[in-house]
């Protein structure tokens, strides 16, 4: 596979930013809404935004069963912030109702590093990736605890902020706000690798 399809997850949260970033890490992006389009690409991204929301309108839009089903087959998936929570097999303080696509053995925290106006820029390394990356936290999520097959790919301040399972990449940060797109080049990486 020289040039992945990417899709992202176009429900809700930074679509734009992501279909920028993937196309600067030499992929070719298009927004999925519909179970249709998700069995037209190799992977997909599922950005930050709300994720309780983001929860309600995939099951809405009839997407929910379509993404768990893509995800446990392999398919590459890469979950930012609220994509984070998406792909946890559990979350600590779920609200009333929400659901998760799942993917990766770990238990998350929504909102973990505080309130909006509590939101932060800071370092991060992040493994595969030569130098800090820029990490914008939004309302931010952290992780908990991973099972065995869950490789730790960042921490910060203690938290554990990205995460690696077979296919599957997620970071509680937003590297699409920042102009750096190594991240989404390790995950256009990993989906290359797989095709």
């Amino acid at each position: 596979m020289t040039t992945p399809l990417i899709g992202v997850l176009a429900l809700q949260g930074d679509v734009r930013e992501h279909l920028i970033a993937l196309a600067a890490a030499d992929a070719v992006a298009r927004p999925v809404r519909r179970p249709e389009e998700l069995a037209e690409v190799d992977a997909l991204v599922v950005p930050g935004g709300e994720s309780t929301t983001m929860s309600k309108l995939a099951g809405l839009f009839g997407m929910m069963e379509p993404l768990r089903e893509r995800v446990r087959s392999g398919m590459p998936v890469y979950g930012t912030c609220a994509g984070l929570i998406l792909l946890a097999d559990k979350i600590l303080d779920p609200r009333s109702g929400q659901e998760t696509i799942g993917g990766i053995d770990m238990i998350v925290r929504r909102n973990a590093f505080g309130r909006q106006n509590e939101s932060f820029e800071a370092a991060v390394d992040v493994a595969g990736i030569a130098g800090p990356v820029d990490g914008v936290f939004i309302r931010a999520p952290w992780v908990e605890s991973v099972g065995a097959a869950v490789e730790v790919v960042a921490e910060y301040d203690g938290h554990i902020v990205a995460v690696r399972q077979g296919n599957a990449l997620a970071t509680s940060f937003h590297p699409e706000l920042t102009g750096d797109h190594r991240v989404h080049g390790l995950f256009v990486d990993m989906v290359r690798a797989a095709g």
